[in-house]
């Protein structure tokens, strides 16, 4: 049962639902997802796994997200046919993401390594639920209220959660924590978080793609249908950043340790690179679009292509820093773009499109750490491997950009009408 807001309350304004929104995605993803990246050089310090080992780990929960995006992806098909199953509420499914979000990250805790590929396929699902629900309500209601620029700010979640985590493990490992303290401390922080916004996800329903549920306003007209070819590559370009960033997202503080000497500051990376997401998400909402969304999609992949390019040729303390800032600084704000393209190729049945594209950014995901351990065992060294499977993640990048560009000649933007202005 949905709850509504109770007489003397207010609807949640813009920037309450995007905080709502930010926070969720800190739990769900910063968290949810990657709080493994800095646990990971306290877990191979302590033995607990092999590189090969915690790159199936790491893939195991991309695989999970995959498997959560293409459940959001089948869900209308599967709930026609179904049609005893009880009406979707995405704040609902935004709650239960977080609550389970809350209890595998707690799990991980346990001395049970039997259990922990499991254990985090179940957390890569949730984080698929809890982004592509949170993704379609919160941009859904923000529409509705004219400030769907606003919508960028969601965005920053995962890289403030990133922050957070990335600092905590540097004081975790200053103070000679074991990993199995970090999971403990970070399940504790996610059932923080939930609680931090859980009454703002509730109230009337709203569909994820946008369209109102029975009895609310009907939505605005819908924009020209596009073909399934301008879609099919949308999505599919926006695949490949997965594979562009997961390498080195996996791996960062393994690669700075094996190239560089021992620093402080080797612990800072991965929080730079929470900390260019926040300031790309929040500058995206700065932006006021009149032209292409593809362009700047483009533009976004080239950008971090070049953060890698940056650690390959100068592995040194100022190149990591550079290359993790330039990594993270497009990495939600490509999110958000490409939402919002979805939205506009398909306004009236967004979400499987959503989850499609999640779905694929997903096979991304899980296709990087395997090729990495694959690169690995067969290279002279490990900093030979890290490099070639870094190349390789960048020039997935330079293709995805070059793709968005074409489709600007294949597909007319025009076609589609003007854009309105995000405000």
């Amino acid at each position: 049962m949905t709850a509504h807001p109770t007489q003397g309350e207010r609807a949640p304004g813009p920037w309450a639902i995007a905080f709502a929104g930010a926070v969720a995605l800190a739990a769900a993803m910063g968290i949810g997802r990657f709080a493994f990246t800095p646990l990971l050089p306290m877990m191979l310090a302590e033995r607990l796994l092999d590189l090969d080992a915690a790159s199936w780990l790491a893939s195991a929960n991309y695989l999970g997200y995959l498997a959560g995006a293409l459940l959001c992806t089948l869900q209308p098909q599967i709930w026609a046919r179904a049609r005893w199953l009880p009406a979707i509420d995405p704040a609902a499914m935004v709650r239960g993401g977080l609550v389970a979000t809350g209890l595998l990250t707690l799990a991980m805790a346990a001395p049970l390594p039997a259990a922990w590929a499991t254990l985090r396929f179940l957390a890569g699902v949730a984080s698929a639920i809890v982004f592509v629900y949170t993704s379609g309500w919160c941009l859904a209601r923000l529409a509705r209220l004219g400030a769907s620029a606003v919508g960028g700010a969601i965005y920053a979640g995962p890289g403030a959660g990133i922050v957070v985590t990335g600092l905590a493990v540097a004081a975790m490992v200053a103070a000679h924590w074991a990993a199995a303290a970090g999971w403990a401390v970070f399940g504790a922080l996610a059932f923080g978080l939930t609680a931090l916004v859980w009454r703002t996800f509730s109230g009337p329903a709203v569909q994820a793609g946008g369209a109102a549920a029975p009895g609310a306003a009907a939505p605005p007209p819908a924009a020209p249908a596009h073909g399934a070819a301008e879609v099919a590559w949308l999505v599919g370009a926006y695949g490949l950043s997965g594979f562009g960033y997961i390498i080195t997202a996996t791996f960062l503080p393994v690669i700075a340790r094996g190239a560089l000497p021992p620093s402080p500051w080797l612990d800072g990376f991965w929080p730079i690179f929470g900390l260019g997401v926040v300031m790309g998400a929040l500058g995206a909402t700065r932006l006021r679009i009149h032209g292409d969304l593809r362009r700047l999609l483009a533009g976004a992949y080239l950008v971090q292509a070049a953060g890698i390019g940056v650690g390959l040729v100068s592995p040194t303390l100022a190149g990591f820093a550079l290359g993790s800032w330039l990594l993270g600084l497009p990495f939600t704000a490509i999110t958000f773009f490409a939402m919002q393209e979805l939205r506009r190729l398909r306004p009236a049945n967004a979400a499987p499109m959503m989850g499609l594209a999640t779905a694929l950014f997903g096979i991304g995901q899980a296709a990087g750490p395997p090729l990495a351990a694959w690169i690995l065992r067969r290279a002279g060294s490990q900093q030979a491997g890290f490099t070639l499977a870094l190349g390789v993640a960048a020039g997935s990048l330079l293709f995805g950009a070059a793709v968005y560009l074409a489709m600007t000649r294949w597909f007319a933007f025009a076609a589609a009408g003007p854009r309105q202005p995000l405000r």
